[in-house]
């Protein structure tokens, strides 16, 4: 049994992270967020410790690793917000730990250059969530896509993630550009590191449409041609599939044919944790690529789009 530490303990995905350390066997030691709105503990590690305070949990943690053996964190689990996690990453290493790291890893790709050198001075290792990677219907997808001949013609997808927020949204970090990194970084960069999967390395990238709410562009991979289109408006959800309980819309057409990938999310942070505890997780440079897409769709000046480039919703809003 390992323990382990978290840093954003009040955030949106730190619930995941609590099941997935209590479903792999194992045990929260030590909690952090400057919020103290997080009654949801109570639900996994009621006993874990708890502090609002980064310098106070800093000291806690410098006594576990001082004290004996299985009092030791082994991994310190990252929440926090986007711009914070190449601070947080170092701590855990620094503190002899292993990092788990939400999406995104890092903001841009430099940071990525020095976690790189953080792990050798340290001999720890940096693990992220990429678990779009390990959802069942991908992996199919690209088993398919990988037993096709070389001279085979790129596929033409269309990429749809639409997100409902409320008004508290732009209010919040993630309405913030240097602190989340945008929204093709905050609800994509899952999504772009899914395409680089599926399809190769990427060849292009534009951007069509870049506001703090919605972002489309198009992307070039070695096996593929790619309109995305993301959303935080509700009303961007086609008229269908919009409702009060319905918030969220995903979509990956390929070739026309809609690939059903709306199921079994449940359960992949704690297959993710699994992977990760295996010694099988996805490390600094499995993210490289999804980092340095965003991180170039966040520095892009929009520029106008050849139709055939066009996401389908692009159509709409430009309406």
């Amino acid at each position: 049994m390992s323990n382990f530490a978290l840093i954003g303990a009040a955030g949106f995905i730190a619930p995941r992270h609590m099941a997935a350390i209590q479903a792999t066997g194992n045990q929260l030691v030590a909690a952090l967020d400057p919020s103290d709105s997080v009654g949801v503990i109570d639900s996994y590690f009621p006993e874990s410790a708890f502090f609002t305070e980064f310098e106070r949990f800093d000291r806690h943690i410098d006594k576990l690793q001082r004290g004996a053996e299985d009092e030791r964190v082994d991994y310190v689990s990252i929440c926090s917000p986007n711009y914070l996690h190449d601070a947080h990453i170092r701590f855990a290493l620094r503190s002899g730990a292993d990092a788990i790291c939400e999406k995104p890893l890092v903001l841009n790709p430099w940071n990525i250059d020095g976690l790189v050198e953080a792990e050798a001075r340290t001999g720890r290792k940096v693990s992220t969530i990429l678990q779009l990677r390990l959802h069942p219907d991908i992996v199919a997808l690209r088993e398919r896509i990988a037993a096709e001949p070389a001279d085979a013609p790129k596929h033409e997808v269309d990429l749809t993630y639409i997100t409902g927020r409320g008004r508290w949204y732009l209010h919040s970090w993630k309405g913030e550009v240097k602190k989340s990194g945008g929204i093709a970084t905050n609800i994509g960069v899952h999504f772009f590191d899914m395409l680089h999967f599926l399809f190769g390395p990427l060849q292009d990238s534009r951007v069509h449409l870049s506001e703090a709410t919605r972002a489309t562009g198009y992307l070039e991979y070695e096996k593929a041609r790619v309109r995305w289109f993301l959303s935080v408006e509700i009303g961007d959800i086609p008229e269908p599939q919009r409702s009060a309980e319905q918030r969220t819309f995903r979509s990956i057409r390929v070739d026309g044919d809609e690939i059903e990938f709306s199921g079994g999310f449940a359960d992949l942070h704690t297959r993710s944790y699994g992977e990760i505890l295996a010694g099988r997780g996805f490390g600094l440079e499995d993210s490289r690529q999804a980092v340095e897409t965003v991180a170039a769709i966040r520095n892009s000046v929009p520029r106008p789009s050849a139709a055939a480039d066009d996401h389908p919703l692009l159509r709409v809003v430009r309406q």
